[in-house]
This record gives C-alpha cells, sequence and structure tokens, in this order.
C-alpha cells in the first residue's frame, strides 16, 4: 500500500504517517510542498492521497482537483485533512474529486479507525484495478487469437480458391502484401493497411463458379467463355456479402470491383474513377501486377521491367495514377515480396510475417481437356 500525504504541518505529517506505517504497514510518502506533491503523483502511482486543505502555494481543493486530471487517479481515493468542516469547503472538496475527509481534531481510536477504513477501501479499489487489468489483458489476448484466425480462415480459402488455376499458393500471399504496400505508400492508416492485406486473398473468390476448361484453358477466351469469367466478381460479392465481419465486408467489396477500370471500361458495373472503391483499385494494381510476372496456364511471366510498363501505359487507364505511384515509390519492398517463394529460407520469412500464412505446397493432379 502505497500512501501519499501532503501536509505543511510537520505534526500531522509525523502523527498520520507513524499511524498508517505502524498499524496498516503502508509505505507513505509525505510531503509538506503541495507543488512537489504533485510532482510526485505525477511520477508515482499511489494507492491512496490524504491532502491538507490550507497550504501555500496551493490549496488542498485545487491539489486534488489536479490529481484527478491524471488517469491513474480517476479512482483512487483522495482523502481530505482539515479542520474547517464548513458545508462551503466540503462541497467545494466533493466536487474537485474528494472521497472523504478527515477532521485534524480527532485522535485516538476514531482516527485510527477512519484510517483503516480508508486503507481498505484503497486496496478495494487497487484489488478491482488490478482484477480489471487482468481481464483486459485476456480479453486483449482473446480478440487477437480470433483475428488471427479470421485472417487465416480467409487465407485458407484464398488459397482454395487459387488452386483451381496456381500451383504454387505464392499468388495469394503476394497479392496481399502487394496491396499492403501500395496502402502504406499512399499514407493510409496503418489499420486499413493491415486490414487490407487480409482482405485482399478473397478478390477473386468467384472463380469458384467457373468451369476449370474455361479457367485453364491456355489459349484465348471466345466471347461466351470470356461472359463466363466476367460474372466471377457478382458470385464473390454474393459468397461475401452481408458479414457481420468487418474484414469479410472489406474482401466483398474488393471483390466485387476489383476489375473495375479507372476510365469506367472495366466490368461488371463500368464504375470510374473515385467511384470505385479505394481498396478494389488498391487490389486491381496489385493483382495484374502479379499477374504479368508469373506464369500461368495461358502465358509465360513477364519481366519486372516491362511489367512496370505496363502499368505506366495504363495510369489513368485502366488504374487509379496515385496507386501506380504508390506502388513503383516503394519499389524496393515489392521485389522483397516478390522474391519470396514458397521454399527454404523465403518460406520461414513468410512465416515470421504471417504465422497464419502456412502455404502448403501444392500440386494439381487433374487433367483438363484442351
Amino acid at each position: 500500500m502505497d500512501v501519499l500525504l501532503v501536509d505543511d504541518s510537520t505534526t500531522v505529517l509525523m502523527r498520520l504517517q507513524r499511524l498508517l506505517e505502524s498499524e496498516h504497514g503502508a509505505e507513505v510518502v509525505a510531503h509538506d510542498d503541495p507543488l512537489a506533491a504533485l510532482v510526485e503523483g505525477r511520477t508515482r502511482a499511489f494507492d491512496l492521497v490524504l491532502v491538507d486543505q490550507n497550504m501555500p502555494e496551493m490549496d488542498g481543493i485545487t491539489l486534488i482537483r489536479e490529481l484527478r486530471t491524471i488517469a491513474h487517479y480517476a479512482q483512487v481515493p483522495i482523502a481530505m485533512i482539515t479542520a474547517d468542516t464548513t458545508e462551503e469547503v466540503r462541497m467545494a472538496a466533493l466536487e474537485a474529486g474528494a472521497t472523504d475527509f478527515l477532521d485534524k481534531r480527532i485522535k485516538g481510536i476514531e482516527m485510527s479507525a477512519r484510517l483503516r477504513n480508508l486503507v481498505r477501501l484503497a486496496n478495494a479499489v487497487r484489488h478491482l484495478d488490478e482484477a480489471a487489468s487482468s481481464m483486459a489483458g485476456e480479453i486483449e489476448r482473446a480478440t487477437r487469437h480470433l483475428v488471427e484466425r479470421e485472417a487465416e480462415v480467409i487465407f485458407r480459402l484464398a488459397l482454395a480458391v487459387e488452386y483451381r488455376d496456381n500451383d504454387t499458393g505464392d499468388h495469394t500471399w503476394r497479392v496481399a502484401r502487394y496491396s499492403q504496400i501500395i496502402a502504406k505508400a499512399l499514407g493510409l492508416e496503418p489499420e486499413y493497411c493491415w486490414r487490407l492485406k487480409l482482405a485482399a486473398p478473397l478478390h477473386d473468390v468467384g472463380k469458384v463458379a467457373v468451369p476449370d476448361g474455361i479457367l485453364l484453358k491456355k489459349g484465348p477466351l471466345d466471347e461466351a467463355e470470356f461472359a463466363v469469367i466476367r460474372m466471377h466478381p457478382l458470385v464473390g460479392k454474393r459468397i461475401l456479402d452481408g458479414s457481420t465481419s468487418e474484414l469479410i465486408r472489406l474482401a466483398a467489396e474488393i471483390a466485387e470491383a476489383h476489375h473495375e477500370r479507372w476510365d469506367g471500361s472495366g466490368y461488371p458495373h463500368g464504375l470510374a474513377g473515385l467511384d470505385i472503391p479505394l481498396a478494389a483499385r488498391i487490389v486491381a494494381v496489385a493483382d495484374v501486377f502479379d499477374a504479368l510476372t508469373t506464369v500461368r496456364p495461358y502465358k509465360g511471366a513477364m519481366g519486372f521491367e516491362e511489367a512496370i510498363l505496363c502499368l505506366e501505359a495504363e495510369r489513368g487507364k485502366h488504374f487509379d495514377p496515385a496507386c501506380v505511384e504508390a506502388f513503383v515509390s516503394a519499389w524496393d519492398e515489392v521485389l522483397a515480396v516478390h522474391s519470396a517463394r514458397s521454399g527454404g529460407a523465403s518460406a520461414a520469412f513468410v512465416r515470421g510475417i504471417e504465422p497464419w500464412a502456412r502455404v502448403p505446397e501444392m500440386r494439381r493432379e487433374v487433367t483438363v481437356a484442351e
């Protein structure tokens, strides 16, 4: 039990300090200067404060008011020590935040009893505060665990979708990280960047409705086949729509709009410019860049320099110019992400960043008729 005792009377200080230490085992810090006591109160967390009313430099009511502005002393018992028991002083002290009053004129058993009650109250408040802190810690840990599980479920669902047209699973993680990098370079809030990284992998969840014969076709699609492909944003929206999860709602927004184009020539709604959700504009750049620079059933991988030229050429047409600029400005981070593959040291690198992103080695064992 730590007690702050403030009184300009040396006699009162010694008397109360002796009682508190001998009868209640308290550790007392005594001050005859209220300004010094206020400094002490700001740097040390006391469980109980006893304050005289009439002191030089600062009276007790002002000191109580100042202490109550410090977060720790919002609930800590603060008692006023005074011989002035007029209603005016008592009301002013109560309004300032005083918990109780100690009349300097009382002695012996009554003073001991009053101090004992204050010490019991201070102990109860401290125990409640410790219990609340412990509970807050448990809630934080449980919440973090739920968020990690939610992130892993989203990531695994994205892998299941990607497995249909990509053997490694790297695309899911790379699009997530590229999207986070772009958002960060745009100066968006860290919390938003983090949520975007978790939601971005579900951008193509609607592809579960696309037949393998179309999704894995090695040649160009005909008009009817492309019409089927163009439906996957709406299917993704339907799959993810209506969730109470903030992450899933963001993923639904991305899934629906990541094929919209800045100039309005995209699909499924023909949105243009700022009417396209920001998250979808970001993911569009990340998704296309990774598609260009990786092998797909219908094409080879494009070199980095050529891929960047493609992005630049589509600035203001396909892509939000600000998103392209942000992506290019973080080129070193982009290269680091692209170089991380799903084997050896790079796999450990991935797991170190996202413990939930444990990408398995996947090999499809189906044959698609050409």
